[in-house]
């Protein structure tokens, strides 16, 4: 049974009924008997009639009584009170033991609101990392079939980024990355490295690029990491990302901003450096059009159809 894969409900003021349930009318029936869900029953079939939406689903109370209709929406059962941190949390734990115990290869995460995480969580990439003693190595990719997308530090504030660029940083990351790509898409990836200052500070023979980023890649080269930079971040996405797999930037909107300008919802969040394989939509909980009909299934689709794939 460890072919399964569960998406995991998330923040139930949300969209993600609406997503989950316009995904799983998009699956064929073979894609249908690998996934299930882990959520609270009740609040699924509420928001399933407040959306009109007509699916049927059938409550389990632990992983060995699945069954695998594939008619059914499978919902293992986690507390009885939807609204709160603890629900959220517990449905992710519940998944990562699944995981550890092998019983999963991994799983989909739906959405959560950020503030359910302990303040040392800037992210839920850093939460599983922590659970899987893998603090560190955890990275952030942002997938799409023609291009991935890598920031070396995730949700932090702008001033302390230069902080935390160092040579360590970037050949950690990059190797991790090179690994789990090969692992999962079967080759090596070619890589570009982005700096961090308009224009690669000119070059500047003092400039972090030249001091850290450019030292860094050299390093990555010698181990046949197939890398090349630092580019300016203002032209990369022009051109010269149809010669890459990967791009790798310093910080979060320094690439999710124009990757998500130019592939918007076809695009998913794949966590690197774990112990099994975590994929999540690329996209926020939808708090202002709930209810309205209005939420794009796309990258949850794309999510299902990868995982599955890749597991």
């Amino acid at each position: 049974m460890n072919n399964l894969i569960p998406i995991i409900f998330g923040e139930p003021k949300s969209v993600n009924c609406e997503v989950i349930a316009k995904t799983w009318k998009k699956l064929n029936s073979k894609s249908k008997k690998r996934i299930f869900l882990i959520g609270n029953h009740n609040i699924i079939l509420h928001q399933l009639k407040r959306e009109k939406i007509k699916i049927k689903t059938l409550k389990v109370s632990k992983f060995e009584d699945l069954t695998k209709h594939n008619k059914d929406i499978n919902i293992i059962k986690v507390l009885d009170i939807p609204f709160n941190k603890k629900f959220v949390i517990n449905c992710i734990n519940k998944a990562h033991q699944l995981a550890i115990k092998k019983k999963i290869k991994g799983f989909i995460t739906a959405p959560i609101n950020k503030s359910i995480l302990n303040k040392k969580f800037p992210g839920l990439t850093e939460y599983l990392a922590y659970k899987c003693n893998a603090k560190g190595n955890e990275v952030m990719m942002i997938f799409n079939n023609k291009l991935a997308v890598v920031p070396l530090t995730t949700h932090i504030e702008i001033k302390n980024i230069t902080k935390k660029i160092t040579e360590k940083l970037i050949i950690k990351k990059t190797k991790v990355l090179n690994n789990y790509y090969k692992k999962y898409f079967l080759k090596s990836p070619k890589i570009a490295m982005l700096g961090l200052n308009p224009h690669n500070s000119e070059n500047k023979k003092n400039s972090i690029e030249n001091k850290i980023i450019k030292k860094s890649i050299n390093k990555l080269k010698k181990n046949r990491i197939n890398i090349k930079g630092p580019f300016p971040a203002d032209s990369i996405f022009m051109n010269d990302k149809k010669k890459f797999d990967v791009i790798i930037g310093m910080y979060h909107d320094q690439i999710l901003t124009p990757f998500k300008t130019l592939f918007k919802f076809d695009a998913l969040n794949i966590t690197l450096g774990l112990k099994y394989i975590r994929i999540s939509p690329d996209h926020g909980t939808g708090q202002d059009i709930i209810g309205k009909n209005k939420a794009n299934p796309e990258s949850l689709i794309n999510s299902v159809k990868n995982i599955l794939r890749l597991t």
